[in-house]
Protein backbone atom coordinates (compact mmCIF):
# COMPACT_ATOMS: atom_id res chain seq x y z
CA UNK A 1 0.00 0.00 0.00
CA UNK A 2 1.01 3.65 -0.11
CA UNK A 3 2.86 5.56 2.48
CA UNK A 4 0.17 7.34 3.74
CA UNK A 5 -1.96 4.21 4.69
CA UNK A 6 1.15 3.07 6.18
CA UNK A 7 1.92 5.29 8.84
CA UNK A 8 -2.10 5.55 9.67
CA UNK A 9 -1.87 2.06 10.78
CA UNK A 10 1.27 2.83 12.79
CA UNK A 11 -0.41 5.65 14.42
CA UNK A 12 -3.91 4.12 14.58
CA UNK A 13 -2.24 1.45 17.06
CA UNK A 14 0.22 4.18 18.96
CA UNK A 15 -3.31 5.60 19.68
CA UNK A 16 -5.20 2.76 20.15
CA UNK A 17 -3.34 2.28 23.77
CA UNK A 18 0.01 0.75 22.40
CA UNK A 19 1.59 4.35 23.00
CA UNK A 20 1.88 4.38 26.25
CA UNK A 21 3.75 1.15 26.71
CA UNK A 22 7.57 2.73 26.47
CA UNK A 23 9.26 5.89 25.41
CA UNK A 24 9.08 6.62 21.51
CA UNK A 25 6.34 3.87 21.38
CA UNK A 26 4.66 6.25 18.19
CA UNK A 27 8.36 6.33 16.43
CA UNK A 28 8.92 2.61 16.78
CA UNK A 29 4.67 1.79 15.08
CA UNK A 30 5.29 4.55 12.48
CA UNK A 31 8.74 4.28 11.13
CA UNK A 32 8.48 0.48 11.14
CA UNK A 33 5.48 0.64 9.51
CA UNK A 34 7.35 2.01 6.51
CA UNK A 35 11.11 0.70 6.97
CA UNK A 36 10.81 -2.17 4.38
CA UNK A 37 10.29 0.90 2.45
CA UNK A 38 14.11 1.67 2.55
CA UNK A 39 14.57 -0.63 -0.52
CA UNK A 40 13.14 2.40 -2.64
CA UNK A 41 16.58 3.91 -2.31
CA UNK A 42 16.95 1.85 -5.26
CA UNK A 43 15.98 3.93 -7.75
CA UNK A 44 18.92 6.18 -7.22
CA UNK A 45 21.29 2.75 -8.34
CA UNK A 46 21.18 1.40 -12.08
CA UNK A 47 19.93 -1.54 -11.07
CA UNK A 48 16.07 -2.46 -12.12
CA UNK A 49 14.06 -0.78 -9.34
CA UNK A 50 10.87 -3.27 -10.31
CA UNK A 51 13.29 -6.73 -9.92
CA UNK A 52 14.61 -5.77 -6.72
CA UNK A 53 11.41 -4.27 -4.59
CA UNK A 54 9.39 -6.14 -2.13
CA UNK A 55 12.03 -8.38 -2.09
CA UNK A 56 15.22 -8.49 0.58
CA UNK A 57 13.69 -5.79 2.67
CA UNK A 58 10.14 -7.66 2.80
CA UNK A 59 11.19 -11.18 2.42
CA UNK A 60 12.57 -13.10 6.00
CA UNK A 61 16.17 -11.27 6.13
CA UNK A 62 14.36 -7.72 6.60
CA UNK A 63 11.76 -9.30 8.95
CA UNK A 64 14.56 -10.88 11.17
CA UNK A 65 16.95 -7.42 10.68
CA UNK A 66 15.10 -4.23 10.45
CA UNK A 67 12.73 -4.43 13.69
CA UNK A 68 16.27 -5.35 15.63
CA UNK A 69 17.73 -2.02 13.48
CA UNK A 70 15.01 0.00 14.68
CA UNK A 71 15.02 -0.63 18.24
CA UNK A 72 18.87 0.08 18.61
CA UNK A 73 18.39 3.44 16.77
CA UNK A 74 15.18 4.70 19.30
CA UNK A 75 17.47 3.11 22.17
CA UNK A 76 20.25 5.49 20.65
CA UNK A 77 18.14 8.18 20.33
CA UNK A 78 17.04 7.95 23.64
CA UNK A 79 20.39 7.99 25.37
CA UNK A 80 20.87 11.41 23.45
CA UNK A 81 17.48 12.98 23.79
CA UNK A 82 15.92 11.25 27.58
CA UNK A 83 11.85 10.77 27.35
CA UNK A 84 9.92 13.26 28.96
CA UNK A 85 9.71 12.39 32.57
CA UNK A 86 6.00 12.56 32.50
CA UNK A 87 5.76 9.74 30.19
CA UNK A 88 6.53 6.12 29.99
CA UNK A 89 10.35 4.84 30.10
CA UNK A 90 12.26 2.98 27.54
CA UNK A 91 11.50 -0.55 27.70
CA UNK A 92 13.71 -1.89 24.83
CA UNK A 93 11.92 -5.05 24.65
CA UNK A 94 8.73 -2.86 24.14
CA UNK A 95 10.14 -1.35 21.64
CA UNK A 96 11.33 -4.56 19.74
CA UNK A 97 7.87 -5.79 19.69
CA UNK A 98 6.45 -2.65 18.52
CA UNK A 99 8.79 -2.87 15.50
CA UNK A 100 7.96 -5.98 14.98
CA UNK A 101 4.31 -5.65 14.79
CA UNK A 102 4.52 -2.56 12.84
CA UNK A 103 6.78 -4.23 10.56
CA UNK A 104 4.10 -6.86 9.45
CA UNK A 105 1.61 -4.90 9.01
CA UNK A 106 3.61 -3.70 6.54
CA UNK A 107 4.03 -6.75 4.53
CA UNK A 108 0.08 -7.41 5.39
CA UNK A 109 -0.84 -4.64 3.42
CA UNK A 110 1.76 -4.68 0.53
CA UNK A 111 0.04 -8.04 0.00
CA UNK A 112 -3.78 -7.39 -0.08
CA UNK A 113 -2.85 -5.56 -3.15
CA UNK A 114 -1.59 -6.38 -7.17
CA UNK A 115 1.04 -5.38 -7.09
CA UNK A 116 3.07 -8.28 -5.09
CA UNK A 117 5.11 -8.94 -2.33
CA UNK A 118 8.12 -11.63 -1.66
CA UNK A 119 7.50 -12.66 2.28
CA UNK A 120 9.69 -15.42 1.67
CA UNK A 121 13.12 -13.40 0.10
CA UNK A 122 15.57 -14.86 -0.30
CA UNK A 123 14.63 -18.30 0.30
CA UNK A 124 11.99 -18.15 -2.60
CA UNK A 125 11.67 -15.17 -4.80
CA UNK A 126 7.76 -16.20 -5.18
CA UNK A 127 5.56 -13.30 -5.42
CA UNK A 128 2.67 -13.26 -3.25
CA UNK A 129 -0.64 -11.42 -4.20
CA UNK A 130 -3.83 -10.67 -2.49
CA UNK A 131 -5.84 -8.77 -4.87
CA UNK A 132 -7.99 -7.42 -2.54
CA UNK A 133 -7.27 -3.56 -2.19
CA UNK A 134 -6.53 -0.85 -4.63
CA UNK A 135 -2.75 0.01 -4.05
CA UNK A 136 -4.64 3.95 -2.72
CA UNK A 137 -7.37 2.90 -0.85
CA UNK A 138 -9.39 6.01 0.18
CA UNK A 139 -11.69 4.11 2.45
CA UNK A 140 -8.53 3.22 4.73
CA UNK A 141 -7.23 6.28 4.80
CA UNK A 142 -10.77 7.97 5.77
CA UNK A 143 -11.31 5.40 8.76
CA UNK A 144 -7.70 5.70 10.15
CA UNK A 145 -7.52 9.32 9.66
CA UNK A 146 -10.73 9.86 11.61
CA UNK A 147 -9.84 7.28 14.10
CA UNK A 148 -6.66 8.64 15.15
CA UNK A 149 -7.83 12.44 14.79
CA UNK A 150 -10.77 11.40 17.20
CA UNK A 151 -8.18 9.39 19.87
CA UNK A 152 -6.15 12.76 19.76
CA UNK A 153 -9.35 15.21 20.49
CA UNK A 154 -10.87 13.10 22.90
CA UNK A 155 -7.28 11.76 24.62
CA UNK A 156 -9.04 8.34 25.03
CA UNK A 157 -8.10 5.06 23.04
CA UNK A 158 -11.29 4.07 21.89
CA UNK A 159 -11.92 6.46 18.84
CA UNK A 160 -8.51 4.63 17.31
CA UNK A 161 -9.68 0.94 18.56
CA UNK A 162 -12.69 1.03 16.38
CA UNK A 163 -10.87 2.22 13.20
CA UNK A 164 -8.98 -0.77 13.38
CA UNK A 165 -11.17 -2.71 13.58
CA UNK A 166 -13.51 -1.67 10.99
CA UNK A 167 -10.32 -1.22 8.54
CA UNK A 168 -10.01 -5.00 9.45
CA UNK A 169 -13.52 -5.87 8.94
CA UNK A 170 -13.22 -4.06 5.57
CA UNK A 171 -10.13 -6.42 4.56
CA UNK A 172 -11.77 -9.03 5.59
CA UNK A 173 -14.80 -8.64 3.60
CA UNK A 174 -12.53 -7.35 0.47
CA UNK A 175 -10.50 -10.76 0.87
CA UNK A 176 -13.94 -12.59 0.80
CA UNK A 177 -15.08 -10.75 -2.52
CA UNK A 178 -12.03 -11.22 -4.19
CA UNK A 179 -12.16 -14.81 -3.43
CA UNK A 180 -15.95 -14.90 -3.95
CA UNK A 181 -15.22 -13.05 -7.50
CA UNK A 182 -12.35 -15.01 -8.53
CA UNK A 183 -14.23 -18.12 -8.60
CA UNK A 184 -17.10 -16.68 -10.30
CA UNK A 185 -15.02 -15.85 -13.33
CA UNK A 186 -13.73 -19.01 -13.60
CA UNK A 187 -16.99 -20.90 -13.27
CA UNK A 188 -18.13 -18.31 -16.29
CA UNK A 189 -15.46 -18.73 -18.24
CA UNK A 190 -15.00 -22.27 -17.94
CA UNK A 191 -18.60 -22.60 -18.80
CA UNK A 192 -18.59 -20.33 -22.39
CA UNK A 193 -14.75 -21.75 -23.75
CA UNK A 194 -15.09 -25.28 -22.25
CA UNK A 195 -11.42 -24.56 -20.81
CA UNK A 196 -9.69 -23.47 -17.56
CA UNK A 197 -7.72 -19.85 -18.28
CA UNK A 198 -3.82 -20.49 -17.49
CA UNK A 199 -3.76 -17.29 -15.21
CA UNK A 200 -6.46 -15.04 -14.04
CA UNK A 201 -6.34 -11.93 -11.36
CA UNK A 202 -9.27 -10.59 -10.59
CA UNK A 203 -8.05 -7.54 -8.85
CA UNK A 204 -9.34 -3.99 -7.30
CA UNK A 205 -10.01 -1.24 -8.77
CA UNK A 206 -9.85 2.80 -7.07
CA UNK A 207 -12.63 3.90 -5.36
CA UNK A 208 -15.12 0.83 -6.15
CA UNK A 209 -14.88 -2.00 -3.23
CA UNK A 210 -17.12 -4.08 -5.01
CA UNK A 211 -15.99 -3.59 -8.89
CA UNK A 212 -12.74 -6.13 -9.93
CA UNK A 213 -10.51 -5.33 -12.46
CA UNK A 214 -9.98 -9.35 -14.57
CA UNK A 215 -7.19 -9.91 -16.16
CA UNK A 216 -6.92 -13.74 -17.87
CA UNK A 217 -4.50 -15.50 -19.66
CA UNK A 218 -5.50 -17.31 -22.40
CA UNK A 219 -2.66 -19.08 -24.08
CA UNK A 220 -1.48 -16.63 -26.34
CA UNK A 221 -2.97 -13.73 -26.00
CA UNK A 222 -4.78 -11.70 -22.50
CA UNK A 223 -8.59 -10.97 -22.21
CA UNK A 224 -9.47 -8.32 -19.96
CA UNK A 225 -12.80 -6.80 -18.39
CA UNK A 226 -14.57 -6.02 -15.36
CA UNK A 227 -16.40 -7.77 -12.67
CA UNK A 228 -19.12 -6.71 -10.63
CA UNK A 229 -21.69 -8.06 -8.09
CA UNK A 230 -24.68 -6.84 -10.68
CA UNK A 231 -25.76 -8.41 -14.05
CA UNK A 232 -24.19 -8.85 -16.12
CA UNK A 233 -22.03 -9.79 -13.72
CA UNK A 234 -18.27 -10.38 -16.09
CA UNK A 235 -17.48 -7.62 -19.02
CA UNK A 236 -15.00 -8.83 -21.28
CA UNK A 237 -13.20 -6.41 -23.79
CA UNK A 238 -13.39 -6.77 -27.12
CA UNK A 239 -10.02 -6.10 -27.75
CA UNK A 240 -7.77 -8.95 -27.26
CA UNK A 241 -4.08 -8.54 -25.60
CA UNK A 242 -1.86 -10.58 -27.59
CA UNK A 243 1.81 -11.78 -26.45
CA UNK A 244 4.37 -11.66 -29.23
CA UNK A 245 6.45 -13.51 -26.84
CA UNK A 246 7.38 -16.15 -29.55
CA UNK A 247 8.37 -13.16 -32.00
CA UNK A 248 12.48 -13.69 -32.73
CA UNK A 249 13.25 -10.16 -31.67
CA UNK A 250 12.21 -11.25 -27.98
CA UNK A 251 14.41 -13.64 -27.54
CA UNK A 252 16.96 -11.43 -27.79
CA UNK A 253 15.71 -8.84 -26.09
CA UNK A 254 15.35 -10.81 -22.67
CA UNK A 255 18.74 -10.84 -22.20
CA UNK A 256 19.07 -6.87 -21.87
CA UNK A 257 19.88 -6.21 -17.99
CA UNK A 258 16.45 -4.12 -18.47
CA UNK A 259 14.20 -5.97 -19.60
CA UNK A 260 15.54 -9.15 -17.53
CA UNK A 261 15.24 -7.12 -14.72
CA UNK A 262 11.22 -6.34 -15.38
CA UNK A 263 10.31 -9.98 -16.15
CA UNK A 264 11.44 -10.83 -12.62
CA UNK A 265 8.49 -8.21 -11.42
CA UNK A 266 6.08 -9.03 -14.40
CA UNK A 267 2.66 -10.91 -14.03
CA UNK A 268 0.91 -10.53 -17.16
CA UNK A 269 3.77 -9.10 -19.90
CA UNK A 270 2.93 -8.72 -23.32
CA UNK A 271 5.58 -7.34 -25.92
CA UNK A 272 6.00 -4.95 -28.83
CA UNK A 273 7.89 -4.95 -31.69
CA UNK A 274 8.37 -2.26 -33.67
CA UNK A 275 11.32 -1.23 -36.25
CA UNK A 276 12.88 2.06 -36.34
CA UNK A 277 15.90 3.66 -37.57
CA UNK A 278 18.17 2.79 -35.29
CA UNK A 279 17.00 -0.72 -34.94
CA UNK A 280 14.27 -3.33 -33.82
CA UNK A 281 12.43 -1.70 -31.06
CA UNK A 282 11.66 -4.47 -28.29
CA UNK A 283 9.23 -3.36 -25.63
CA UNK A 284 7.49 -5.35 -22.55
CA UNK A 285 4.88 -4.54 -20.36
CA UNK A 286 2.42 -5.65 -18.06
CA UNK A 287 -1.40 -6.02 -18.42
CA UNK A 288 -2.04 -5.24 -14.64
CA UNK A 289 -1.21 -1.97 -15.30
CA UNK A 290 -2.25 -0.89 -18.50
CA UNK A 291 -5.77 -1.42 -18.60
CA UNK A 292 -5.82 1.36 -15.92
CA UNK A 293 -3.89 3.87 -17.96
CA UNK A 294 -0.48 3.51 -16.07
CA UNK A 295 2.29 2.15 -18.31
CA UNK A 296 5.00 0.30 -16.80
CA UNK A 297 7.30 -0.99 -19.69
CA UNK A 298 10.94 -1.17 -20.38
CA UNK A 299 12.76 -1.11 -23.88
CA UNK A 300 16.05 -2.17 -25.54
CA UNK A 301 16.83 -1.50 -29.13
CA UNK A 302 18.34 -4.08 -31.36
CA UNK A 303 21.24 -3.81 -33.79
Amino acid sequence: MDNVCHTLVGAAMASAGLRSRTAYAGAALMIGANLPDVDVLVFSTSIPSVSFRRGWTHGVVGQALLPVALTLGLLLWARWRRPPPDGPPVRGWWLLALSVLSLCSHLLLDFLHSYGVRVLAPLDWRWFYGDALFILDPWLWLTLGVGVWAARRTRAPQPARIALGVAAGYVAVMLLSAAIARDAVVREWRASRGYDPSALMVGPVPVSPFSHQVIIDAGTHYETGTYHFSSPRLRLDAARIPKNEHAPEVAAARMVPAIRGFLVWSRFPFWEVRRTEAGTLVTVQDVRFRVGGVRFSASATLP
